[in-house]
């Protein structure tokens, strides 16, 4: 059985350089984000359910997900945001154990996700690795990503503040961008 191992932080800390790193070693790396979008697209359950809750506008003519307009009703609206998060999160952690089924061959496999504790997928994985990057280092990473100000960044990272607990099986990676990043995930592996 494999071992299921979350790759977990706030913006800009470096989840995915970490995922990258991985999958390079030859480790499957499911990654939520990625994978929520298409679920999202695809499934026609959570398009119907979606439709339901924010009106028949949140499908485009293409019949794929209007992000834009959902963004702009959910983001304004905690209440909604919870409940946009209670209708994809069942069909994320759903597909992760599909995911995991089909590569229980494999002694590790992991998940990238930046919401792991309010999507519940703490629940299924049995190791957590947090990244964490110094403050300064994670807000250049993201202006240059993102091409957004300052203040921008500032506020994602303060609104992810609270989302901050403990697996009771974690191990800090710290990402400062200074001392080599492999040599601390094959020290971990």
């Amino acid at each position: 059985m494999a071992k299921l191992i979350a790759i977990t932080g706030g913006i800009g800390c470096g989840k995915s350089i970490i995922s990258q790193i991985l999958t390079t070693l030859g480790y499957e790396v499911y990654d939520c984000d990625t994978n929520a979008k298409l679920l999202m697209n695809q499934n026609q359950g959570i398009k119907n359910i979606l439709k339901s809750h924010f009106g028949n506008n949140v499908i485009s003519e293409q019949g794929e997900i209007d992000r834009k307009y959902l963004a702009d009703i959910v983001f304004n609206n905690k209440e909604k945001l919870k409940k946009l998060d209670q209708i994809v999160h069942p069909f994320v952690i759903e597909d992760v154990l599909n995911w995991k089924n089909i590569h229980d061959k494999y002694s590790i496999i992991f998940i990238e996700t930046a919401i792991l504790y309010q999507s519940g997928l703490d629940k299924i994985v049995d190791e957590v690795w947090n990244v964490q990057s110094p403050l300064e280092t994670q807000i250049m990473r993201v202006i240059n990503r993102n091409n957004i100000s300052r203040d921008e960044v500032i506020s994602r990272i303060e609104s992810q503040k609270h989302q901050i607990k403990h697996h009771t099986n974690t191990r800090t990676i710290i990402n400062d961008g200074v001392k080599p990043i492999l040599p601390i995930i094959l020290s971990i592996l």
